[in-house]
């Protein structure tokens, strides 16, 4: 039977898509770029044709809106929240998404880039999905799933309640944030702006996913500078900086502590740029653990190899910045597990399995969390991201889409008590591996 959001959701999700949305770690504006808005300003024309109400787009780029309650209860106030940026680790303008309709099970060629492939065999998750319609982009940039898919689930589940007041909810608040994928999807001031209790970002990957432990994460810079002098009476004078930063990270553990050698819960630093001369250089690099003790201990160990760096060249300046970045969601979501119970039991209303894994990455949900606002996050369906072969299925979409319609009802009658909901893990990958998951913020 077609699910009745199936062509709202493919309409949604290819035009956004196409609007290219890419973040830039080096822009100090907020959002960083001015192409954001270009998605923003559509949006904000989208809300109010839908009937939401109170729609801002604050000064820092997150729009925030309002479906108004059907019902009075004691419910709190929930929010549903997607990011509109893309990740500027690969490109994103000029999508060409592509719709492969009733995915027959075979390799999905990119026509605009043959190289580029999808296939079953090194795909496992798609070789579940034989009869769904499939998207991807066409080979050259990335499709934007990531949070483009959360966007239209979002937009498709309020006009839907919006356009039928008899379904019981409470107050329902919407929020499309900027830069996510360079860690400053939270403004300081969005959890007041959002006036929200509880939260839900759509920014999860398989159908019937429910993430309530993410990695903590610190940023360091390190800066190296040396003394320079022409290179043809350097003899005895000549520090050079570029030789002392290759060996600050010469020195650091690569075969036990990089994202490429480390798995399930084990953390990573990971180097992430470098640059500079022989004068200066710096070197950015992240840090990740599910656990803060160990997530200190990785901040320890860089201390102390610049600190030997440092000791062996003392005529250099080394120096190291920590900077606190996102804490793992689940040391306050255990503290209440509501959110998570309910978003279990809406997938099973909607005839999904739900289950639990760490993710190794972070949401706009982990620093909400942080701030006060619990913000589990909830699948799309969004597939390899990031990357050429990035793809989604439009049948997990619809799935989310319902999950978030039922997530409304159930919080109705939360606050009353009269919502029954099963405690516990749902499934034995509730406590098993982390699975990859590179939102980097």
């Amino acid at each position: 039977m077609n699910n009745p959001f199936l062509n709202e959701l493919e309409e949604r999700f290819l035009r956004y898509v196409k609007i290219d949305t890419t973040a830039d770690p080096t822009s100090a504006t907020s959002p960083s770029t001015a192409r954001q808005f270009d998605l923003l300003h559509l949006l904000v024309e989208e809300l109010q044709e839908i009937g939401a109400q109170d729609v801002t787009l604050t000064d820092y780029g997150a729009l925030l809106a309002t479906i108004p309650a059907t019902v009075q209860t004691d419910a709190p106030t929930i929010a549903l929240l997607a990011h509109v940026d893309t990740a500027p680790q690969f490109s994103g303008t000029d999508v060409k998404p592509i719709v492969h309709r009733s995915y027959d099970g075979q390799d999905i060629v990119l026509p605009d880039d043959p190289s580029q492939v999808l296939s079953p065999q090194a795909l496992p998750y798609l070789a579940q999905k034989v009869g769904d319609d499939i998207v991807t982009a066409s080979g050259t940039t990335l499709l934007g799933a990531d949070d483009k898919a959360g966007i239209a689930i979002i937009m498709v589940a309020a006009r839907h309640l919006l356009q039928n007041p008899e379904l019981p909810h409470g107050v329902i608040r919407i929020g499309f944030t900027p830069d996510e994928e360079i860690g400053r999807g939270v403004h300081a001031n969005l959890p007041a702006d959002l006036a929200a209790v509880f939260g839900y970002t759509l920014d999860g990957a398989h159908l019937g996913e429910i993430v309530y432990e993410t990695f903590s994460a610190d940023g360091a810079k390190v800066v190296v500078k040396g003394v320079s002098i022409h290179p043809g009476w350097a003899k005895d004078k000549l520090v050079n900086a570029a030789h002392l930063a290759a060996k600050i990270v010469d020195t650091l553990p690569q075969a036990t502590l990089t994202p490429e050698t480390t798995a399930d819960r084990q953390g990573f630093l990971h180097i992430v740029g470098m640059g500079g001369s022989a004068a200066e250089m710096s070197i950015d690099i992240i840090l990740r653990d599910f656990e803060r003790d160990l997530l200190a201990s990785q901040g320890d160990l860089l201390h102390k190899v610049c600190a030997a760096v440092q000791a062996g060249e003392p005529r250099a300046q080394i120096t190291c910045t920590i900077t606190p970045q996102y804490r793992n969601m689940r040391y306050w979501l255990e503290d209440d597990m509501r959110p998570v119970e309910l978003a279990r039991e809406a997938c099973r209303q909607a005839g999904v399995a739900p289950f639990s894994v760490p993710v190794r990455g972070g949401t706009d949900g982990s620093r909400l969390t942080e701030l006060g606002v619990p913000t589990p996050n909830v699948f799309t369906g969004m597939q390899e991201i990031h990357g050429p072969l990035e793809w989604i299925s439009l049948q997990d979409m619809a799935a989310a889409t319902e999950v978030c319609i039922k997530l409304a009802q159930l919080w109705a009658t939360a606050g009353s008590g009269e919502t029954q909901v099963k405690h516990g893990a749902e499934s034995p990958a509730e406590t098993g591996a982390a699975v990859d998951w590179t939102d980097e913020i």
